[in-house]
């Protein structure tokens, strides 16, 4: 469980929960052992995509059964008020998904972007009761003994009956949508380009809320990272083929500049997110990050910048960090591409996997490297794919070497060689775990320090 505490570095303790995780699995193995169709699809998520249908689930529902129930809640499952019938359990320690009880049957639903994806990728019918644009649309997927598989596609919206809209206001969030995909992120100042993002986002929260508007933004940073990655763009093909999409994001990695941070993170906050943990790799890393989450969506944002130890106590999400002479990682690789909430976009997307079936695919099929493991854990695995080179404008080059922030040979280096740009996050969690690896991401971070990526000469 979560544990309030007064250092803000250990707020927030995430621990495995084992218990957790059998109960649930026993659940989800019985499942499968009684859905062919259930375990046919288990199986090519593996096989075709490095995922496993654990990590894709979105909901549970199950006939009432006290000892289930019983189980449930001494592994750490609370019981929550629920909008249809029955009752529901959620697990606020880990990540697991919500049990429903008083079902006819035992019922699974999978998370995906798009319920009309996954029919076509399937050829499914689509027999959907909730209209287009819903918040929430369910498509019945199979039956088995006793059990029906679903996929799930959400926006914004946790519950299983969401309010229904019109045409009208169905119209506004296309619109809306349009917005934040098209949205201009690139200019002279980048103050500017927050400007415009407040403008954007606030109009799409007037019309339909921040959970939503939150949701179509996120969709549309996906978008664009993945347009910049060859690694996500092999990835993203592979899971669209069985008509996933990302639903199966863990967290979304933002770079900034100190200057902009504090920026930043209100405008997330504006967009429901709320501060998590701090994390700190340790003395000499010379960055940090702020972990915040949306509750509502299910999206997890790992914003990184360079601080300083005796920063770390401060409120650092919300105080301007004044500038500095001297650029680490983060601020050199912001300083090189933009800033990623504006012009570069996401460092990295990291998705849950088969932690060793994506590297192994990854490399056989994909052509694409994944580099040494940074966490090798039990409850927890990670590992970049090799870092994706992107040009750097010439005009960002000349602005570090007037200010002194990179040597005559760094910006040669980055001219003719461009430099690191963005990864796909290879991660694996097991038990539940919730948290972050707080002492190995060093030396990964310092691993994919531009300065240290010049490409051998002949």
């Amino acid at each position: 469980m979560t544990l309030q505490m007064d250092n803000p570095l250990t707020s927030f303790q995430w621990k495995p929960q084992p218990q957790a995780e059998k109960v649930v699995r026993g659940i989800v193995d019985d499942f499968l052992s009684r859905t062919p169709a259930a375990r046919e699809l288990s199986r090519r998520m593996t096989d075709e995509t490095g995922t496993r249908f654990f990590d894709w689930i979105d909901s549970i529902a199950l006939p009432a059964n006290r000892d289930t129930e019983a189980e449930l809640l001494a592994a750490g499952y609370e019981s929550r008020p629920v909008d249809g019938q029955g009752k529901r359990f959620a697990h606020e320690g880990g990540i697991f998904p919500p049990i429903r009880f008083g079902a006819n049957r035992t019922e699974i639903g999978i998370k995906v972007e798009s319920v009309v994806d996954f029919a076509a990728a399937n050829q499914l019918p689509l027999k959907v009761e909730q209209p287009p644009l819903s918040l929430v649309r369910r498509l019945p997927v199979a039956e088995g003994q006793g059990t029906a598989l679903w996929a799930v596609e959400r926006h914004g919206y946790r519950g299983e009956n969401p309010p229904a809209w019109n045409e009208s206001k169905k119209l506004l969030l296309l619109k809306h949508a349009e917005q934040f995909r098209t949205r201009r992120r690139m200019f002279e100042q980048d103050e500017d380009g927050f400007k415009e993002a407040d403008r954007l986002a606030d109009a799409a929260i007037a019309d339909l809320g921040v959970d939503v508007t939150c949701d179509i933004f996120f969709a549309a940073e996906r978008e664009f990272w993945t347009r910049k990655n060859r690694a996500a763009q092999f990835q993203k093909a592979r899971q669209d083929k069985l008509g996933l999409g990302w639903a199966n994001h863990d967290h979304h990695t933002y770079r900034s500049s100190r200057k902009y941070f504090a920026r930043m993170i209100g405008f997330f906050e504006k967009l429901g997110f709320h501060c998590r943990e701090r994390f700190y790799p340790g003395e000499g890393a010379g960055w940090g990050a702020q972990v915040i989450e949306q509750p509502n969506t299910g999206i997890i944002i790992f914003a990184d910048v360079d601080i300083s130890p005796h920063e770390l106590m401060s409120d650092f999400a919300h105080e301007p960090l004044p500038a500095r002479d001297k650029l680490n990682t983060v601020g050199l690789w912001c300083g090189l591409h933009g800033e990623s909430f504006l012009e570069a976009g996401m460092h990295h997307l990291e998705a849950q996997f088969d932690f060793d079936a994506l590297r192994q695919q990854m490399e056989s099929q994909g052509g694409v490297k994944v580099m040494k493991p940074f966490t090798d854990f039990t409850y927890l695995r990670q590992a970049f794919t090799e870092g994706e080179r992107w040009n750097v404008r010439e005009e960002r080059i000349a602005k570090l070497l007037a200010a002194k922030l990179i040597t005559d040979d760094q910006a040669k280096q980055f001219r003719t060689q461009g430099a690191i740009g963005s990864h796909l996050e290879n991660l694996e969690r097991n038990e539940g775990f919730k948290g972050f690896n707080q002492t190995g991401v060093t030396e990964i971070i310092n691993a994919t320090d531009p300065r240290l990526h010049a490409v051998p000469s002949r």
